[in-house]
């Protein structure tokens, strides 16, 4: 067979092979959608600013959120020495932000947790009883040296999922 010839056979194969790998469209099907912008959300603006970083951003049905430390408007560390209350600290920030983009804590899907005194945080691990109701997040649990503030006991990080 010639190069001329082949040309035409090699399109028409491409053809049926496109055509074979495309599914028809139900008709009570939507589209896929297409890739969604990121949405970005601070919980504390300026201070969000002045250290670089979005709480939050949801991409799709995905929501990702950094790590929620216990601190007050300003950027001012809240519950000094107190884990317990750090931690509880920490929840009710994610809490507000899932509640933001119409999220519940069923649709959590990954909590990471990050310490500074992992015997103190196991003791008081009990309290995510309260906040998982449903089923728990997959996830890790990090014993570090420190975190970004001095005084900073704890920081919870989520990602969350929910078909919309």
């Amino acid at each position: 067979m010639k190069i001329n010839q082949f040309i035409p056979a090699f399109g028409a194969l491409i053809l049926l092979t496109v055509g074979c790998n495309t599914a028809p469209q139900k008709a009570d099907e939507k589209p896929a959608a297409q890739s969604d912008a990121p949405e970005y959300f601070m919980l504390r603006p300026e201070v969000e600013k002045a250290y670089g970083y979005s709480h939050a951003v949801r991409i799709g049905n995905e929501l990702k959120i950094s790590g929620a430390v216990s601190m007050d408007e300003k950027g001012n560390l809240t519950a000094k020495g107190d884990l317990g209350q750090q931690m509880k600290n920490c929840y009710a920030d994610l809490d507000k932000i899932l509640k933001h983009y119409g999220y519940t804590w069923d649709d959590v899907v990954v909590e990471n947790i990050l310490t500074t005194n992992m015997p103190e945080f196991v003791e008081q691990s009990a309290y995510r009883n309260t906040i998982y109701k449903k089923q728990f997040p997959t996830g890790s649990w990090f014993g570090v040296k420190e975190l970004a503030l001095p005084g900073q006991l704890i920081e919870i990080e989520l990602e969350a999922y929910k078909v919309r």
